[in-house]
């Protein structure tokens, strides 16, 4: 089902993002969380990109094994990174042949050695491209990455909301944010998009605290920041794996309720490919019922 279809009639909306797997042992621990994670109901799960392009054939077979054996709804991610324009036409027709209706249409990340983007001979320059490009040719539904504390790349929130805006034109029918952990962060950035025109659903992403060394460099590789006060409650356990996982886990129940009363469509979970923080706290507010 098409995820903006499901967006306009079902709330609270969960849905969970995994990557690829690379070996067996990492399928095996992927299928266990997605198996753990079955019995919330997800409204869709996500199949990431790997760097540069690099788990291309695996998202592809992972997306269509998730939609044809398990019977998810997938949303597969698509980057304008290392393909040509009739490269990501082979990709989408592969996908879409495969039952695969939604799409998460990304530029995607400079290589590691290099602070810009650079889009290959034949290739696309934008996400906006992109989405053009599958809304014109393809039968599928269309979303888009937003930045409630900005893309790093972007000279300000202006500027920022302004490519947002281009990629709403060019068709994207939800949007989904990058993680966050302050949600003054996410209703401002809805308020100002709102301004800028943008009415389609903003997803917020949030992101479990399991790991302090991890979640700290995942924050520096996107732009987004950790509230001083939660910092300093991470660095007082950061020897301490289980105390960081237990705080994680309670920070995340508590921001997690706040914006579903507050109004936020629903949740998209970075499950890092693991089950057992995302599971507590949706565990936790479907019993207590009391967000929503």
């Amino acid at each position: 089902m098409r995820i903006a279809e499901k967006l306009e009639t079902r709330r609270p909306f969960f849905s969970f993002e995994f990557f690829p797997p690379r070996d067996d042992a990492a399928e095996r621990t992927l299928f266990a969380t997605i198996e753990a994670l079955g019995p919330l109901d997800p409204g869709f799960v996500s199949i990431t990109y790997g760097a540069g392009g690099s788990t291309r054939a695996r998202t592809v077979e992972l997306a269509k094994r998730l939609r044809g054996d398990v019977g998810l709804d997938v949303m597969a991610h698509v980057t304008c990174v290392g393909a040509t324009r009739d490269e990501l036409r082979a990709l989408l027709d592969d996908l879409q042949r495969g039952g695969i209706e939604n799409i998460m249409a990304l530029r995607g990340d400079p290589p590691r050695d290099s602070e810009t983007f650079v889009p290959t001979d034949g290739g696309l320059h934008h996400a906006s491209d992109l989405i053009a490009l599958i809304k014109s040719e393809f039968a599928m539904c269309v979303g888009g990455a937003a930045y409630p504390e900005k893309h790093p790349e972007a000279s300000s929130f202006d500027a920022d909301l302004a490519a947002l805006s281009t990629k709403i034109r060019a068709g994207a029918e939800f949007l989904v944010t990058q993680l966050f952990f302050d949600n003054a962060r996410y209703f401002e950035f809805v308020e100002r998009a709102r301004r800028w025109g943008i009415t389609k659903p903003i997803l917020p992403g949030i992101m479990p605290i399991t790991n302090f060394s991890q979640i700290d460099r995942i924050t520096k590789m996107c732009g987004a920041t950790i509230p001083s006060s939660l910092r300093a409650e991470l660095e007082a356990r950061r020897d301490d794996p289980n105390a960081v996982a237990d705080l994680g886990v309670a920070y995340m129940t508590l921001q997690v309720a706040d914006l579903i009363a507050r109004g936020a469509p629903g949740i998209h979970f970075y499950t890092l490919n693991r089950s057992p923080a995302t599971r507590a706290v949706v565990s936790a507010l479907m019993a207590a019922r009391r967000a929503w």
